[in-house]
């Protein structure tokens, strides 16, 4: 039997033509892995068109630096947008936020001026504007326009509430003292509420000068109302004239509240008289009956006392004067005027308004009454003007139509009118007529008389009474015998009455000269007797 034997042959090695294949694979899977690796973000940003956008063109830039690419454009599924594929470098993940903004940078006119003029020569592109919100997000809706104010901005953001639209736009700016703090970001018109709607930004570190007693009221262009005071024209700044804007600040009085949270809603004013119609949130409601004319006097206008402003004028009430009937007698036209605490440095609040009410009772009690005056003659507008009269008789507040009423006198032109049509009327009810027949027949009278015989015979009787005068002052002339002998007599008693002064004065000091003589005779002497 023959002996098996194995054929043993050796093994074939790889050939190394295989090696270049190997590397290529590995190395093509190493640049596929360090380019996954070292890419950045893929998002999808929607416009509303197209315009000025390029595959692999179009850059997207944020602070003029490069950070990505657009790589598609095309449309959504609906055909109303743009859908917008780009590619971002990594360094630029950390720009992904919730609240991350998108818009084409291309040359625009706006309110804020002239923008994107760089463009022209290199073309749009994609502006980036990082938020603050969460991480993550990789789906983002392009903006028409550039935001007023990039997201992540700090201050402080607002929402502006008025009845009318007046010309207040996105972009305008908001003023502070003539000084710019912020920008209008929005403009929409609530068809719900039928109002328009701002959205405010104010920068910090100016938004710690809002606060719950601020007002905001519109500067556009100027103002130029005819009040009480005058004449007022108001414009804040040249570029508030000429694109609007916006001005806040505190009303007149009025005290710093606290500071103001995002998102809180104000009311947007006409302008500034507006906002000091009512800068107090408490007021006490009066009525002032007038009979006289009312012409000048409009809603707004101011009540002073002794030329302090404590409150406005709200309306005429005539609806309410209607309602308790007209009696045709030319009763007082009634006049809503609202007094606030507040203005005459009285708590805001009910203990003001009860201190206020206590103390007009009182000073009506002592003469309070309500006027109207002129506040201008060149307008003609008027205003009402309370006071305390002494001379007035005492009186008690009144009511109409559920409201206390304050006493009124009449003053002032109109006061003056009312007095000079009751002398007027006087005049007229005079018995004119009467008294001008009597006066006729006096004066008949008088030309009788004096063409009677007895009054053409005066004239003679007072010659002839005239000529008897003068001779009898001609015989007391001093060459006269009368006028001698009138000299004569007087001198004679001048003597006695000398005679009659010298017997008085002896009687006077010697009573008893009449009964014994004047001298008496000297005492005896007794002879001498002889030795």
């Amino acid at each position: 039997m023959a002996d098996a034997s194995a054929n043993v042959s050796e093994r074939q090695r790889m050939s190394t033509i295989w090696l270049v294949p190997i590397v290529a694979v590995v190395l093509g899977a190493w640049m596929v892995i360090h380019t996954l690796r070292s890419q950045g973000p893929e998002v999808e940003i929607v416009f509303a068109s197209g315009s000025g956008i390029e595959a692999e063109k179009t850059k997207i830039k944020y602070r003029d630096v490069e950070v990505g690419v657009v790589e598609s454009v095309g449309l959504d599924e609906d055909l109303e947008s743009v859908v917008v594929t780009a590619r971002l470098d990594k360094e630029a993940t950390s720009l992904l936020h919730e609240d991350t903004e998108f818009w084409v940078v291309q040359p625009r006119i706006g309110p804020a001026g002239i923008s994107g003029l760089g463009t022209l020569l290199s073309g749009g592109f994609i502006q980036i504007a990082p938020g603050t919100g969460a991480p993550g997000r990789r789906e983002f809706r392009g903006l028409d326009v550039p935001p007023v104010t990039p997201a992540g901005t700090p201050g402080l953001k607002l929402e502006l509430v008025s009845d009318r639209a007046g010309s207040v736009g996105a972009g305008d700016p908001v003023l502070y003292k003539k000084y710019r703090v912020g920008r209008i970001e929005t403009a929409e018109f609530d068809l719900a509420e039928r109002k328009m709607r701002y959205g405010v930004f104010i920068e910090a570190p100016y938004d710690s000068l809002v606060t719950s007693s601020t007002r905001f009221w519109n500067v556009s262009g100027f103002s130029l109302s005819a009040t009480a005071d005058g004449i007022q024209m108001q414009m804040d700044s040249l570029q508030s004239l000429l694109v609007g804007g916006v001005v806040f600040g505190l009303p007149e009085g009025g005290k710093p509240g606290e500071k103001a949270e995002a998102g809180e809603q104000f009311q947007l004013y006409e302008n500034y008289s507006a906002v000091n119609e009512r800068p107090y949130r408490e007021s006490v409601e009066y009525v002032v009956p007038f009979t006289q004319s009312l012409r000048g006097l409009r809603p707004g206008a101011p009540v002073e006392y002794r030329g302090i402003r404590i409150g406005s004028v709200e309306r005429v009430l005539l609806s309410e004067l209607n309602r308790t009937g007209l009696s045709g007698k030319g009763a007082p036209i009634p006049v809503l005027i609202r007094l606030e605490p507040g203005r005459l440095e009285l708590p805001d609040d009910e203990q003001g308004v009860a201190m206020l009410k206590a103390a007009v009772e009182r000073a009506v009690g002592n003469g309070l009454r309500a006027t109207l005056s002129t506040g201008s003659l060149l307008t003609g507008s008027l205003y009402v003007y309370m006071d305390v009269y002494p001379n007035e008789k005492p009186a008690r507040l009144g009511e109409f139509d559920g409201r206390p009423t304050i006493p009124t006198i009449e003053s002032g032109l109109g006061g003056i009118q009312v007095r000079v049509t009751s002398l007027l009327d006087k005049l007229n009810a005079l018995p004119v007529e009467d008294l001008l027949d009597k006066a006729d027949q006096i004066l008949a009278d008088v030309d009788a008389l004096v063409a009677s015989p007895s009054a053409q015979e005066l004239p003679a009787s007072l010659d002839a009474t005239l000529v008897e005068l003068r001779s009898v002052l001609d015989s007391v002339s001093g060459d006269s015998a009368m006028q001698g002998r009138l000299l004569r007599t007087m001198t004679e008693l001048d003597r006695t009455l000398a005679a009659l002064r010298q017997l008085l004065r002896t009687l006077d000091d010697q009573p008893n000269s009449v009964i014994f003589s004047r001298e008496p005779a000297a005492d005896p002497i007794p002879p001498a007797g002889t030795p």
